[in-house]
């Protein structure tokens, strides 16, 4: 009697697929994906490369996942709750469930406010250290790292997105958490991105961007044989760390690499996910306002803000922006209604980083306070504050 492939079924679901796209990823039919998982057929030997490196495992993982099956009915949220009474027991399916609940926060970070994200994530980062800690099998214990560099990532944008970038320290812990475990697991795309969040740090909280232009090259090194998204994003904040040390010909070869790689990006891109065709014009409008080319990264900036509709952290940052650039022009009418709209997103998601924009937008008013649109903006931007 075949025995369903539950593991194989629950790291498919962990890695977002569902079978169809699955399949279609895979080049097979739907039918094909139910019967591998329901333990009546195997993937022929050619076609396993891919699968792995569709669910981002290793062959042997994979033929791990192949060979094992259970015949009782407990669902993956029972594997787990067992796995917590019992941790040494812990197995993949446990683990799938537990990487799939991370992913499904994280998918949520950029458009909910990160303190309502903050509990669930800490629970979830806990569990996998517990288990980490207990686990007796070497496979189990290799998949726990790599889903605990992916949740501790995602927990130090949480905190420090809700302390408004300013808790940098803990934000650092936790990042240099995920380069640990992703080291242990000799994941350098994992290690690429922890490197990315603390160059944010640098850049954006700590405001030193020589430190920030480091931190962006060896995650570009890290990652460079691997994504071509995270070498790109690694690049184009280098380029906005030029940009904050008055570098404008270094700034714009790294906007130029930066656009250079993501012109390579292929589907099969590990971090596939993080790309955006806005990151380019959002980072490279930022950059001319540090270069003191207003009107150039209006231009840029009005052109990107046209492509987002998302209500996310991403568009109250390239409005506020926005907003920005045109308040150095003296379009202070502009201003206003673009720092409005900036305002609109943020009151859904409050994001640090449109929060802190927004902030420098109204001390940059401050010239104009008397007229009653930048009043306006002022008593909004209070009453903002107060309702939080």
């Amino acid at each position: 009697m075949a025995v369903r492939r539950t593991g194989l079924a629950n790291t498919r679901k962990a890695s977002g697929f569902t079978q169809e796209s699955f399949a279609e990823a895979a080049h097979v039919e739907r039918s094909t994906v139910a019967r591998w998982e329901a333990g009546t057929s195997e993937p022929l030997p050619y076609q396993r490369p891919k699968l792995a490196r569709l669910l981002r495992v290793s062959l042997d993982r994979l033929d791990e996942l192949l060979a094992a099956g259970t015949s009782n009915q407990a669902t993956p949220d029972d594997r787990l709750a067992r796995s917590l009474r019992h941790p040494a027991t812990v197995d993949l399916v446990a683990v799938a469930e537990l990487q799939q609940h991370v992913r499904e926060l994280d998918e949520r970070y950029d458009r909910a406010p990160s303190t309502s994200l903050l509990a669930e994530t800490g629970q979830a980062l806990g569990r996998i250290t517990f288990l980490s800690a207990h686990a007796e099998a070497h496979h189990v214990r290799r998949e726990l790292s790599t889903v605990e560099a992916e949740c501790a990532i995602l927990m130090g944008q949480l905190v420090w997105d809700a302390s408004q970038r300013r808790d940098h320290r803990s934000a650092q812990q936790y990042f240099d958490q995920a380069r640990t475990a992703a080291r242990r697991v000799r994941d350098s795309t994992a290690e690429g991105l922890a490197l990315l969040r603390s160059s944010f740090v640098a850049l954006y909280g700590r405001k030193d961007p020589k430190a920030g232009l480091a931190l962006t090259m060896q995650a570009a090194d890290r990652t460079t044989q691997t994504s071509q998204v995270l070498t790109g994003l690694a690049t184009l904040h280098a380029a906005e760390a030029h940009a904050m040390m008055g570098h404008e010909a270094d700034c714009e070869r790294a906007l130029g690499e930066a656009g250079r790689r993501f012109g390579q990006i292929d589907n099969d891109d590990v971090a596939l996910e993080l790309f955006s065709p806005t990151q380019h014009g959002r980072l490279a409008g930022s950059c001319y306002l540090f270069l003191g080319q207003a009107g150039k990264a209006e231009t840029i900036l009005e052109a990107t803000a046209a492509q987002l509709r998302s209500r996310s952290k991403s568009e109250a940052i390239v409005l506020g922006n926005l907003s920005l650039a045109r308040l150095r022009q003296g379009k202070v009418d502009e201003a206003t209604g673009t720092l409005h709209k900036a305002m609109d997103v943020i009151e859904l998601t409050w994001g640090g980083g449109g929060l802190n924009i927004m902030f420098d937008t109204c001390r940059e008013m401050q010239p104009w306070r008397q007229q009653a649109d930048v009043q306006d903006v002022y008593d909004r931007m209070m009453s903002l504050m107060a309702a939080r």
